[in-house]
C-alpha cells in the first residue's frame, strides 16, 4: 500500500491551472475571450480560448493524447492558403503576408511542442484546435509586425486568420489534408517497400516445390513462389484500395463555413482555397461538390479506415504464415528460419522468437480496433455536423503511421533476411 501510494504521487497528472506545462514559475499576460479574462503564459503564442480548453479538458496524458502533428500542419496549410486568397479579396497585404509567414512556422512543425497543447478530447468539431491555430498564428504575426502579443492588433485571430472560415469547415479540411499527405508520405512508401521485398522472395523461390496446406492439413504441392505470390498480391491490392479512397480525401470542406451554405464567404472562395492548398501540397485537392455532406458526414474517413482495416487483415495473415512456417527449430515445421535479431527468453538461453511477426500482428490488431472507433464516429454525424472529428482523424492517422512504420521494420528486419530450408521442404514432400 505504501509503494502504491508513492507511485501514485509520481504519476504526472493534468493541472487545471494554466501553469500545467511547467514546474517553474512563469510570467503571464492577460487575454480575453467572450467569456472573460484569463492569464496566459507570456512565452506562448496561444491565447485565451486555448487556455480555457486546457482547463476544461484535462483528459489523458497530454503528450500521447495531443492533437496529431499532421492535423496541425494541415491547419497551417489551410490558414496560409486562406490568407493568400483573402488578400485577393482585399485583406491588407501586410496582415496577409504576416499570417502567411506565421503559418509557415506552423507547417514546419517548429511551433508544435510549445504552442499546441490541446488534446483530441475536446469539442467534437475541433473548435478549440481551430482557435488554438488562429491564436498562435495571430500572435506570431503580431510579433513579426512589431506589435504586442495578446493585443489582437494589428492581426486578429478571428477577423483575419479565421476570415471566411468556421471551425465546422476548417477542421474537416485539415483532416483531409493531414490524412492525404500522410497516405502519400508514410503509408504507401511502407506498403510498396514490403510489396517489393515479398515480390523479390517470390521470384527467388519460384522453382522450389513444397507441400501446400489447407485447413492446416497437408494438401497438394505448389511452388514456394506461388505461395508467396498470394502475399504479394494482397499487398498490391491493399495499395490499390488505399489509392481508390484518395479522390474523396482530395475534396475539401473549406468554404462551407457553419452548416455548408458558405455564409460569410465570397463567391469563388471555396474554389480558390482548394486550388491554393493543392499548390502548397502538390496534391490534387478540389473543393467538395457538396459542403453539407463534407460537414455532416465523414464517410471518406470511414472509407480510408476501412481500406486500412483490410491491409491489417492482410499483414496479419502474412506474418502468421511466416511465423508458423518458422516454428521449431526442432519440433515445428521449420521450413524457414527468421533472422535472429535479439535474445528471446530470460530463462531459455539461445531461444530466438519471431519478434517482427509479433510486432506487426499487434499493429494489425490495433488498426482493427481503430477502425471500430472510426466506424462509430462516422455513424454518429447528427444533422448538419459530425462531432466526432478529432477522434476519427486521430485514429486514422495512428493506423497510417503504425502500418507504414511496421511495414518498413518488418521488411528490413525480417522479410529480406529470412531464408528457407530446401532440404526440409523436400523431406516433408517425401
Amino acid at each position: 500500500m505504501k509503494l502504491l501510494h508513492q507511485f501514485s504521487r509520481t504519476v504526472p497528472r493534468w493541472s487545471t491551472s494554466l501553469n500545467c506545462f511547467s514546474t517553474t514559475s512563469m510570467a503571464f499576460r492577460v487575454e480575453k475571450d467572450t467569456f472573460g479574462e484569463l492569464q496566459v503564459p507570456d512565452d506562448k503564442y496561444y491565447g485565451a480560448q486555448t487556455s480555457r480548453s486546457i482547463i476544461n479538458f484535462p483528459i489523458g496524458d497530454r503528450q500521447s493524447e495531443r492533437m496529431p502533428l499532421p492535423v496541425i500542419k494541415g491547419f497551417g496549410i489551410l490558414k496560409k492558403a486562406a490568407a493568400e486568397v483573402n488578400k485577393e479579396y482585399g485583406l491588407d497585404s501586410k496582415i496577409a503576408d504576416a499570417i502567411s509567414k506565421a503559418a509557415d512556422e506552423v507547417i514546419s512543425g517548429d511551433l508544435y511542442n510549445e504552442h499546441f497543447p490541446l488534446v483530441i478530447w475536446q469539442t467534437g468539431s475541433g473548435t478549440q484546435s481551430n482557435m488554438n491555430t488562429n491564436e498562435v498564428i495571430a500572435n506570431r504575426a503580431i510579433q513579426l509586425l512589431g506589435g504586442k502579443m495578446g493585443s489582437k492588433s494589428p492581426v486578429h485571430p478571428n477577423d483575419h486568420v479565421n476570415k471566411s472560415q468556421s471551425s465546422n469547415d476548417t477542421y474537416p479540411t485539415a483532416m483531409h489534408i493531414a490524412v492525404a499527405v500522410e497516405v502519400h508520405n508514410t503509408l504507401i512508401p511502407g506498403l510498396k517497400k514490403l510489396h517489393d521485398a515479398l515480390d523479390a522472395k517470390a521470384n527467388e523461390y519460384k522453382d522450389i516445390i513444397k507441400i501446400g496446406r489447407t485447413h492446416t492439413q497437408d494438401a497438394t504441392p505448389l511452388t514456394l513462389g506461388q505461395e508467396f505470390s498470394a502475399y504479394v498480391t494482397q499487398i498490391k491490392f491493399g495499395i490499390e484500395r488505399i489509392e481508390t479512397t484518395l479522390p474523396r480525401l482530395y475534396m475539401l470542406a473549406a468554404g462551407g463555413t457553419a452548416v455548408g451554405t458558405g455564409l460569410n464567404t465570397r463567391i469563388g472562395f471555396a474554389e480558390k482555397i482548394a486550388a491554393k492548398v493543392s499548390e502548397l501540397t502538390g496534391l490534387p485537392f478540389i473543393t467538395a461538390p457538396n459542403k453539407f455532406e463534407a460537414l455532416a458526414a465523414h464517410d471518406s474517413m470511414v472509407e480510408v479506415s476501412g481500406a486500412l482495416n483490410v491491409i491489417a487483415c492482410s499483414i496479419m495473415k502474412i506474418a502468421n504464415d511466416l511465423r508458423f512456417l518458422a516454428s521449431g527449430p526442432r519440433c515445428g515445421l521449420g521450413e524457414l528460419s527468421l533472422p535472429e535479431n535479439e535474445p528471446g527468453s530470460s530463462i531459455m538461453p539461445g531461444k530466438v522468437n519471431p519478434t517482427q511477426c509479433e510486432a506487426i500482428t499487434m499493429v494489425a490488431a490495433q488498426v482493427m480496433g481503430n477502425h471500430v472507433a472510426v466506424t462509430v464516429g462516422g455513424s454518429n454525424g447528427h444533422f448538419e455536423l459530425n462531432v466526432f472529428k478529432p477522434m476519427m482523424v486521430a485514429n486514422v492517422l495512428r493506423s497510417i503511421r503504425l502500418i507504414g512504420d511496421s511495414c518498413v521494420a518488418f521488411t528490413d528486419n525480417c522479410v529480406v533476411r529470412y531464408f528457407f530450408h530446401p532440404s526440409i521442404l523436400q523431406l516433408i514432400l517425401t
